[in-house]
């Protein structure tokens, strides 16, 4: 999964737009503007331009999240004739991924998206390309050198806790004596810890509201399953569950149906079309999910054209694409959820 400390880092753009118009498909609004910016510099759009050839590299698809990541590029490069796309297989084994690139920089593709598995080990690679002349965009897992890459695109994890927090203190405000629980992902993963923090200094602002229990699992949906067992038996009664993880949240659902547990509500993370058709059926739980988009990958491609063809960012005054872009954790309830539907993966 992604790892970067996003509440400190970028700007904040909207998470889910799908409009064809706009430059940055996950990452800004659902507006389209074809008029030119404050200081008619060039900027990317729709219409074909320079040929460039992006080579895409992640992890291993072993997660639903993940694959649609994978989906996500393939179907916006697609979209350009302009873009050629060469992509890995993808590997969570850190040498190979390593070599992976370096074979895309030994073809001498025009930009490079990379998800590392692990950015820290990835970074030298990430600086190789940049030194050879190739401009990186660097994709939600954060490598340890600024050097390493020309743009960060990712998400919010602190966002996401901060959200999911907000969303269930509001519903509970009124409660006297509320109680709730977290279903974490892998706790030696930042990316957990910061999802956490988000949410509990969400609750700070709702003194009625006490967290009485904590379980990670390992965004899997048997691990879903079997810590949410858990938590359902050593908790009686409580009034809310934030669930970090879609994924292990199909399994959460399956113990608390078990269970014939009811009475409470619960808040998912990432943004599962299981998850929306839930919500919208509003027959269960499940009221609402918070964001953690795929479409950041989209919009790396994009990122990647602009960059190969040295364009800039429509709407934006710079002639240059920004360093860094944080994609918004947007709510998604039973109120904006078909607004969501189509961005919804599997």
């Amino acid at each position: 999964m992604q790892q970067h400390n996003a509440s400190r880092r970028g700007l904040l753009f909207g998470a889910a737009a799908v409009s064809a118009g706009a430059f940055l498909t996950g990452c800004t609004s659902n507006e389209s503007d074809d008029k030119p910016a404050a200081n008619d510099q060039p900027v990317a759009d729709d219409k074909p331009g320079k040929q460039v050839t992006i080579g895409f590299a992640g992890p291993q698809a072993d997660h639903g999240w993940l694959n649609a990541i994978n989906d996500n590029a393939r179907k916006r490069a697609k979209k350009y004739s302009d873009v050629t796309l060469d992509i890995t297989e993808g590997s969570n084994d850190t040498a190979q991924q390593i070599g992976q690139i370096e074979t895309l920089i030994n073809k001498k593709v025009d930009v490079l998206v990379v998800l590392p598995a692990d950015g820290k080990a990835l970074t030298q690679v990430g600086l190789k390309a940049m030194r050879a002349g190739i401009p990186v965009v660097n994709l939600d897992r954060v490598f340890n050198s600024p050097q390493a890459y020309r743009c960060w695109i990712g998400g919010d994890n602190y966002g996401m806790g901060l959200n999911a927090g907000h969303y269930i203190g509001e519903k509970l405000k009124d409660k006297a004596g509320a109680r709730v629980i977290e279903l974490a992902g892998l706790d030696n993963l930042e990316l957990t810890k910061q999802r956490t923090q988000g949410f509990d200094d969400a609750l700070k602002n709702y003194p009625n509201i006490k967290k009485v229990a904590r379980q990670a699992a390992d965004f899997t949906v048997e691990s879903g399953q079997a810590k949410m067992a858990q938590l359902l038996q050593a908790q009686s009664a409580f009034d809310a569950v934030w669930n970090h993880d879609d994924d292990q949240g199909v399994g959460a659902l399956r113990a608390i149906e078990q269970a014939g547990r009811d009475g409470f509500l619960m808040v998912g993370g990432a943004g599962a079309l299981s998850a929306f058709q839930a919500i919208k059926r509003d027959d269960g739980v499940l009221k609402a999910t918070v964001l953690y988009p795929p479409t950041m990958a989209a919009s790396a491609i994009d990122l990647a054209r602009a960059l190969g063809q040295g364009k800039g960012v429509g709407g934006l005054a710079e002639f240059e694409i920004p360093t860094s872009l944080t994609c918004y954790s947007a709510v998604v309830d039973k109120d904006n959820v078909d607004q969501y539907m189509s961005t919804g993966f599997e």
